[in-house]
C-alpha cells in the first residue's frame, strides 16, 4: 500500500488497530487491490482525525450525530459532494465489518445521507474523430503499430485501461476473432474483436519480437521490454491526439466512452452494451441513453420543421 504507517501511528491506538484490522481483512477476504486499499486507509484515517476532534475515542462510542457533523465539516470545508459520497461509503463499508465483528452492534453511517451530486455524462469522441486519431500509417515503426493496434482494441471491445494492460498473449484466440478479459471483481468474460483490430493485432504481433523478451507474456510490451504500464498507455494516447490534431483531450476511458455511445446508438440494445462493457448492474450502463439522447436531440433540432429557428426573414404561416 502506498499509505504509510505514519498516518495510523497519528491515531489513538484503538482506534488505528481496527482500521488496520479492516485493511487486513480487504486484503485477504475481499482479495482488493492494493491501491484500493491504499484509497480506503487514506480516507478512514482522515475522517477518524476528525472524528477525535468530535469526542471519539473507541469505535463503540461512534455516534451517528458525529458522523453527521463530520459530513457537514468537510462539506463546508469545501469538500465537493462526489467526494463526500465515497468518503461516507468507505465509513459505511468499515462500520459494516465492525458490525459484523461483533464491535458495534449497529452502523451509525447508514441513514445519513450527502449533498445531491450531479452526474456528470461521460465525454466521447464521435466517429469522424476516431476516424482521424486512429489514421495511423507508419508500420515501419513498432511503437507506432503497436499504439495503433491498443487504439484499435480498446474501441473495438471496450475495454478498461487495467483490462488492456493485463493482457497477455494467452488471453487472444484470433482464429476465433475472439479476447478473454478479467474485468472487476475477477469476472471473466469474452468479448468479439473488431475487423481492424484483428488487422492491427496481427501487424503488432509480427513486430513485438523486435521489444519482448522471449519469457514475456504481457501482449503489449513497452521499450523496457516488459509489460507496457496504465500511465504509458495513457501518455502516448494523449500524444497522439495531438498528432492527430484532436481538439478533444484523448485519454483511454475516452476510448471506451466511445465504444458504448456507438453501440447504443447504432443497436439500441442496453443489454447488449452491458454485456460487452462488463457492467455488473444495467444502472451503470444506462448513463449512455442520456448521450444516445442529446445525439437523436441534435438530429431532431436540426432536421425537424417545427424545431428549426425561424430566420429574420420567415414569417409563421397560419
Amino acid at each position: 500500500m502506498t499509505v504509510s504507517a505514519d498516518g495510523l501511528a497519528s491515531l489513538p491506538p484503538a482506534l488505528a488497530q481496527d482500521l488496520a484490522d479492516f485493511i487486513e481483512y480487504l486484503r485477504v477476504e475481499r482479495q482488493l487491490s492494493g491501491h484500493t486499499r491504499s484509497n480506503y486507509l487514506s480516507h478512514l484515517i482522515a475522517m477518524t482525525s476528525q472524528l477525535v476532534d468530535l469526542g471519539l475515542s473507541h469505535w463503540p462510542g461512534l455516534e451517528a450525530s458525529q458522523v453527521r457533523s463530520l459530513m457537514s465539516r468537510m462539506h463546508k470545508g469545501g469538500l465537493a459532494p462526489r467526494s463526500l459520497a465515497t468518503k461516507l461509503s468507505a465509513l459505511r463499508s468499515f462500520c459494516d465489518w465492525q458490525v459484523r465483528q461483533g464491535r458495534l452492534i449497529a452502523n451509525p453511517a447508514r441513514g445519513i445521507s450527502t449533498p445531491k451530486q450531479g452526474r456528470p455524462l461521460p465525454k466521447n469522441l464521435d466517429v469522424d474523430e476516431m476516424y482521424q486519431l486512429l489514421n495511423i500509417t507508419d508500420e515501419q515503426d513498432p511503437l507506432a503499430v503497436r499504439d495503433r493496434a491498443i487504439m484499435e482494441l480498446m474501441y473495438s471491445s471496450g475495454l478498461r485501461l487495467a483490462e488492456l494492460v493485463g493482457l497477455d498473449l494467452t488471453d487472444l484466440r484470433l482464429d476465433d476473432r475472439q479476447l478473454r478479459v478479467v474485468g472487476k471483481g475477477s469476472r471473466e468474460r469474452v468479448l468479439p474483436i473488431g475487423r481492424m483490430a484483428l488487422e492491427w493485432l496481427h501487424k503488432w504481433l509480427a513486430l513485438r519480437p523486435l521489444l519482448a523478451s522471449g519469457e514475456e507474456p504481457a501482449l503489449f510490451v513497452s521499450k523496457q521490454r516488459r509489460r507496457i504500464s496504465a500511465r504509458s498507455v495513457q501518455m502516448r494516447l494523449d500524444g497522439w491526439g495531438s498528432k492527430q490534431a484532436l481538439d478533444a483531450h484523448v485519454h483511454p476511458h475516452k476510448l471506451r466512452h466511445s465504444f458504448a455511445t456507438h453501440m447504443l446508438e447504432s443497436s439500441g440494445d442496453l443489454r447488449a452494451v452491458q454485456e460487452l462493457l462488463g457492467h455488473a448492474n444495467l444502472s451503470t450502463t444506462q448513463i449512455y441513453t442520456h448521450l444516445d439522447f442529446q445525439h437523436l436531440a441534435k438530429v431532431y433540432d436540426g432536421a425537424h420543421p417545427r424545431a428549426k429557428r425561424r430566420g429574420a426573414g420567415d414569417e409563421e404561416q397560419e
